[in-house]
């Protein structure tokens, strides 16, 4: 059973109003670094929902594996997050 993940919703709904404020600055072509600073703070809103979601992915699905005591499990989920943790964004 996956987490649930249903409580981001609501920075998931600001984060999308935050993109949509950044495209109106840009259609209004607003001073570059006041765009700038609006896509930074997006950047770190979905940079907290992801380490959430990183954190319960942890707490539980990699938890629920080693508790499984399944090896082939247990190297799949952490070969997942190593993987995951490893691409470049």
């Amino acid at each position: 059973m996956h987490p649930d993940h249903s409580g981001e919703l609501a920075s998931l709904n600001r984060i999308e109003g935050q993109v949509k404020g950044i495209k109106r600055m840009i259609e209004d072509r607003r001073y570059c670094v006041d765009i700038l600073t609006q896509i930074k703070a997006a950047k770190s809103a979905l940079h907290r929902v992801e380490q959430s979601i990183l954190k319960s992915h942890i707490q539980g699905c990699l938890r629920s594996a080693v508790e499984s005591q399944q090896e082939l499990e247990i190297q799949q989920k952490i070969d997942e997050v190593m993987e995951l943790l490893s691409k470049r964004v």
